[in-house]
């Protein structure tokens, strides 16, 4: 088997019925499987994945272990020499897989190997990113400071806007919506840290493909679709707790200081920063959630 694409899916029951048909209808050439690790959709997404894909390996979870988890789960029942993470709300655009498993043979040093991302409409979206610094608190995608000053160097370093994203190149790391992954590197590396229930696991995991001495490559000849958020929708407040708690999960592994005079004092810091940042996002959802139901 050259190649097993792996797939976690949650109530993104017509997501998932997109992404199945693009891999059906571009890969050609090439020796694959399709496996589905269900987190315990409630929407049919199992009835439909028997009914319409039959050839698909299915394995359905009786509970939401998150997506980490469910990666793993998913590559203990591949076969493929290469592994290609797909989120069910993406879809392939040409023959990636092929192009991709070509370009993983090649570069016998590539840990994860990251396509171009695509939004619905063919716009570039930014999935390739420098690792997280405290800065990144003030200045990520989301921020109201790269909002407003979307040019300062802070914001730009971290989204990489000034980046060449038409040309094939090293990164700190990328996002899982779409990663090729060799089997060998992942044996290297090790399986996904499923502490992580959703967000930052792929930050972690490009973390350790570069401490393994791999490399993480964008590569822009292949280019996927993908609309954000697909499936984290239905679950919007656990979702927003669960990107939080990784928060602090990755900073006590990355950016943690070493000096036990100093820790204390960051560490508390840290802290009540996440928590804040989760409170409000949690009142900006509620409010979201209240307009939509007004509407």
């Amino acid at each position: 088997m050259d190649l097993s694409f792996v797939i976690v899916s949650f109530n993104g029951r017509d997501h998932l019925r997109r992404c199945l048909t693009s891999i059906y209808e571009h890969t050609k050439d090439i020796d694959f499987e399709v496996i589905i690790v269900d987190n315990a959709s409630a929407d049919g997404t199992p009835e439909m994945v028997v009914a319409e894909y039959p050839q698909t390996t299915l394995v359905r979870r009786s509970e939401n272990a998150g997506f980490a988890y469910a990666v793993n789960q998913g590559i203990t029942v591949a076969s493929g020499d290469n592994f290609l993470i797909l989120n069910p709300d993406a879809e392939l655009l040409s023959n990636a897989a092929l192009a991709l498993a070509e370009e993983l043979a090649t570069r016998p040093d590539v840990g994860v190997l990251a396509p171009k991302i695509v939004d619905a409409d063919g716009a570039l979206q930014l999935s390739c990113r420098a690792f997280p610094a405290f800065s990144t608190a003030l200045f990520n995608r989301y921020s109201l400071l790269t909002r407003i000053f979307g040019r300062n160097r802070f914001s730009s370093r971290y989204l990489m806007t000034d980046f060449d994203h038409t040309e094939t190149a090293d990164v700190d790391w990328a996002s899982a919506a779409c990663w090729a992954v060799p089997r060998r590197a992942f044996e290297k590396v090790g399986p996904l840290d499923d502490s992580y229930f959703w967000t930052i696991e792929d930050v972690d995991y490009c973390q350790r493909v570069h401490c393994a001495g791999l490399r993480v490559v964008y590569f822009p000849d292949v280019a996927v679709r993908h609309l954000i958020g697909g499936s984290s929708r239905t679950l919007p407040y656990r979702t927003v707790i669960a990107r939080h708690r990784g928060m602090w999960r990755y900073y006590r592994s990355y950016l943690r200081p070493k000096s036990v005079l100093t820790r204390p004092f960051v560490d508390a810091s840290v802290w009540a920063g996440i928590q804040a940042r989760c409170a409000l996002h949690l009142a900006m959802t509620g409010v979201k959630r209240l307009i939509r139901g007004n509407d």
